[in-house]
């Protein structure tokens, strides 16, 4: 598979090895996509299956659009295996929007009620800060003080009385902090329980049917910015308010196929390519053994290294997103500078967290990881 990567962010940049005239893109978001949808988006924005007009131009009413959201919601619920009760919406406005849709629509009209959020990371507190204003937020567990390094369990966990929901974010993208399989927080007494999977659905299997509402941009696992993907329960969607704009209501969006207005539809198409292409190669299942080998390749240089220091403690390391640094910030800027010139693109940190981050979503081949493995390893022996 050669790398499907943005164009190149310096002309400075080599192609990668693989020959594409390509980079690889380890950006935390826009990720990258698989060549082969990235073609097919290509040619259908000239001609959507063959109905001599593009994707850009086609109606979000016109029959060609029709089959491609009915498919979207078909491949979606076969992905996830969504059940029943639960709703998919393809939304606007990504996570952000979501930061203050679910209060807005899960808490008490009068700001009487209490919301329980993990603090993990940069977009767990910035979900925390749009929720303040619609009701009362209590932090049942955080990592703040140790540079959102470790993820609370559930001996560090304390919820609050009566929570109207319970908040985690299942990956942390700046940190490169992930919930492994079984240790996602379970509130007690039956309370909905709402997860930012903005950067990790569908890289593994999760039981939908635990969660009361789950939300994700579309720019890490699920293709192009502008669509954002919601999977709500029934009893969510009918319990939500009705004395605020339809435009915030889920079940507005239920009620019309997710069309209460003109959607992103190239957006939306490409959601539904990126979910065809994950069905086929086989599902979460799949990604989770694919994902794991990928980020055990560069966990491997920084477990045998001592001049590269990783953020996250070992049992919490994301396998989407690997946060480390060099001894000083000097050699970070360097590291990413000469990473460029070997076609190894977006590698550096988020501004709040400095140092570099690899983004490794289920686009990124085992040849990505081993291209920035090798640069790692020989830029130690260079430099260190």
């Amino acid at each position: 598979m050669t790398p499907s990567a943005a164009p190149a962010s310096s002309k400075s940049a080599k192609p990668s090895p693989a020959g594409s005239g390509r980079l690889w893109n380890y950006s935390a978001g826009p990720g990258m996509m698989p060549d082969e949808v990235l073609r097919q988006i290509q040619e259908e924005v000239w001609n959507c299956r063959n109905s001599g007009v593009g994707i850009l131009e086609h109606s979000h009413r016109a029959p060609v659009y029709d089959r491609i959201l009915m498919e979207a919601f078909e491949d979606c619920r076969a992905v996830g295996n969504i059940p029943a009760g639960h709703q998919i919406l393809f939304m606007t406005g990504g996570s952000t929007s979501q930061n203050y849709m679910v209060p807005m629509n899960l808490m008490p009209p009068d700001k009487s009620g209490t919301a329980d959020y993990f603090d993990t990371g940069h977009w767990a507190a910035q979900s925390i800060e749009h929720a303040r204003i619609f009701g009362t937020i209590h932090e049942c567990g955080s990592s703040k003080a140790d540079k959102y390094s470790w993820l609370p369990k559930a001996g560090r966990t304390k919820y609050s009385a009566k929570p109207a929901y319970v908040h985690y974010t299942s990956n942390n993208t700046i940190y490169g902090t992930q919930y492994a399989p079984g240790t996602e927080p379970t509130p007690p007494g039956g309370v909905p329980l709402v997860c930012d999977m903005c950067s990790d659905i569908f890289s593994r299997p999760f039981d939908v049917s635990k969660y009361a509402l789950i939300y994700a941009s579309a720019q890490k696992n699920l293709g192009a910015a502008g669509a954002t993907l919601v999977i709500v329960r029934d009893d969510v969607v009918k319990a939500g308010r009705t004395d605020i704009p339809v435009m915030l209501q889920y079940r507005h969006f239920a009620a019309t196929e997710s069309r209460p207005n003109t959607p992103p539809v190239l957006s939306i198409y490409a959601m539904g390519l990126m979910l065809k292409w994950i069905r086929k190669m086989g599902g979460p299942a799949f990604f989770e053994k694919h994902n794991a080998e990928k980020a055990k390749i560069v966990y491997d240089v920084l477990d045998g290294s001592k001049f590269y220091t990783g953020h996250a403690r070992v049992e919490d390391r994301s396998l989407m997103n690997v946060a480390f640094k060099c001894p000083t910030g000097a050699l970070d800027d360097t590291f990413c500078a000469e990473a460029a010139k070997h076609g190894l693109d977006c590698l550096r940190g988020h501004r709040t967290a400095g140092g570099m981050r690899a983004s490794l979503y289920n686009a990124m081949p085992k040849a990505g990881a081993k291209a920035l493995a090798e640069f790692m390893v020989e830029f130690e022996r260079t430099r260190g």
